[in-house]
């Protein structure tokens, strides 16, 4: 496999609303993440992948384009976000942008021309459907929740397609003016000195010939909306809008693409990120998707270190040989990692937060950290729907309540899948808004930042931060670069529970990395003779002839003889 220019580095996500505001105004801003970005220097972060700060009405917190080559002036302006890529560049980092193509605003110029003339050019660039006796054209259910169909106003039985909430229309990629439209403003990005793409919601643009009903799935009649993703001229219509889109802009430019990808086969891997794939990278979401329900997260499993150490391991497995995957505990769309993979007792534990992160940063593939995360933030608390910002929760709570759940169960429910859980404001210190903002935060401030904030852990040996540090040292120090970059990759005692395992050999070392994902203390039979201790998450694990024994919510990397 070729090497890339990317495939050494370190990811942090930023959301801008709630990374840093620099103006008092309670919203995130550029010129916040500007000020910040010697933070992001010393804790070892290269590669910046920036959620949306296009134009938008913020209808889905930004996925909802309005001017794809325009600043939103809640964010700042463009000589801030070339400012931006200037500073990054100076020391050395680089910017990723969100690239939202599955669809757009519908206060973009586009949509707003097309529903002026549905008939005319622009109604070309979506999907307008009549209806079908009385009925919208399809019974698919968006994966906000209800209909994916709209009607046009003023226009009888008439609607247009959006797979998400109703101010996202989807773009029809089977016109090549949008797939034109697209190149161009992609090569104008990377043109300006974006390094590259997040590629979000990808797989939805490929859309099947004929639009069918499915078979109901929930008690609203209505069947999910990813079912049309199995159909195969589905797949074959995605699969020649990628490789035009890698061809005609990724390529060229030698960027760095990420991709968001769902519900693929996994014998198509190679052709998303193998040698010539279409993307350089792609999410590896198999543990944010185990317990998931059909019926919603109010019926979702929570998954436990087993789980998380299980899905990591198989995906590692699957992708040997063909392709950097990109390990994630958490992003702005999933709740906070140590709430969803540790025991409720042990998420809010330092102890158990750094071993969970010894696992995801040292498995083969890239690592993607997001905001906070390096601190150890944690689910916040709701005191009622009404607190509640994100779209999706809102869905998902109306179809508990459908299910017949009382108010209180529901919210308790779907609280701790909330996509709010990880969008509150970053916790820099114990000050005002946890020294988010001057002013009053867009969101609230989860109540635990007097304890877990940056400031506070900031130079403290044995803290999350000062662990998160470590570890990039480690991957990006030359003597073991060559292994935990490139190396590969066996898991060992798997079928010990409480206990993630793996050893990564090449260039001539082995390194057992092991963490003790539980509360009790773990013996460990070694692979091989131990050489030295390369790090531990606190103090030293206990080290006998072949016996590795770890204290509770311990993570350790031993170079093997």
């Amino acid at each position: 496999m070729e090497r890339q220019w990317w495939q050494d580095k370190v990811c942090y996500q930023i959301w801008p609303k709630s990374f840093k505001d620099s103006n008092g105004d309670g919203v995130g801003d550029i010129p916040g993440i500007i000020d910040r970005l010697d933070y992001l220097k010393e804790l070892g972060a290269d590669i910046l992948w920036l959620s949306p700060v296009y134009k938008s009405p913020l209808a889905d917190e930004g996925y909802d384009i309005a001017d794809y080559r325009g600043i939103d002036p809640r964010f700042g302006t463009m000589e801030d976000m070339e400012r931006l890529l200037a500073e990054t560049k100076r020391r050395g980092m680089y910017v990723v942008m969100d690239l939202v193509v599955n669809h757009c605003s519908d206060e973009h110029p586009w949509f707003q021309k097309a529903l002026a003339d549905p008939e005319g050019p622009y109604g070309k660039y979506f999907y307008f459907r009549k209806g079908k006796n009385g009925a919208p054209p399809t019974n698919w259910r968006g994966y906000f929740g209800g209909s994916v169909w709209s009607p046009v106003p003023g226009r009888e039985d008439l609607y247009y397609l959006h797979l998400f909430c109703k101010k996202q229309p989807d773009l029809d990629w089977e016109n090549p003016a949008v797939r034109r439209e697209v190149v161009e403003m992609v090569n104008w990005w990377l043109d300006k000195g974006v390094a590259g793409f997040r590629v979000d919601a990808i797989v939805n643009i490929g859309k099947p010939e004929r639009f069918e009903d499915f078979a109901p799935d929930r008690p609203d009649g209505l069947a999910d909306c990813r079912k049309m993703l199995a159909d195969p001229v589905s797949r074959q219509r995605l699969h020649a809008y990628l490789g035009q889109l890698r061809d005609e802009a990724f390529a060229p430019h030698n960027a760095f693409t990420v991709g968001e990808v769902f519900d693929t086969d996994p014998a198509e891997l190679a052709l998303f990120i193998g040698q010539g794939g279409f993307f350089s990278s792609m999410f590896d979401f198999a543990a944010a998707c185990w317990g998931g329900s059909p019926k919603g997260w109010y019926d979702a499993k929570k998954p436990g270190p087993d789980n998380y150490r299980d899905c990591c391991f198989d995906s590692a497995l699957r992708a040997a040989g063909v392709g950097f995957l990109s390990n994630i505990i958490e992003n702005h769309d999933e709740p906070r990692g140590a709430s969803r993979y540790l025991p409720e007792e042990a998420a809010n534990d330092p102890r158990a937060q750094k071993a969970l992160a010894a696992v995801q940063m040292l498995l083969p593939g890239l690592p993607f950290l997001y905001q906070g995360q390096e601190i150890g933030m944690t689910n916040t608390v709701f005191p009622s729907i009404d607190a509640v910002d994100d779209v999706n929760t809102h869905g998902e709570y109306a179809a508990a309540l459908a299910a017949g759940l009382a108010p209180g169960e529901a919210l308790a429910r779907v609280a701790r899948w909330s996509r709010d859980n990880a969008r509150t404001p970053v916790q820099w210190s114990a000050e005002h808004a946890a020294g988010f903002t001057a002013g009053t935060p867009w969101l609230p401030v989860n109540p635990n930042y007097a304890r877990v904030n940056a400031a506070a852990q900031q130079g403290v040996e044995g803290s999350v931060l000062e662990f998160y540090k470590s570890l990039i040292r480690l991957r990006k120090n030359d003597k073991y670069k060559e292994v935990l970059v490139w190396g590969g990759f066996e898991p060992v005692h798997q079928e010990q529970a409480g206990l993630a395992a793996f050893v990564r050999a090449g260039g001539g070392r082995r390194l057992l990395i092991a963490s003790n994902l539980s509360g009790e203390a773990q013996q460990v039979e070694l692979p091989g003779a131990a050489k030295e201790v390369l790090l531990c998450s606190d103090g030293a694990p206990g080290l006998a002839g072949d016996i590795l024994t770890l204290a509770p919510w311990q993570a350790a990397v031993v170079e093997l003889a």
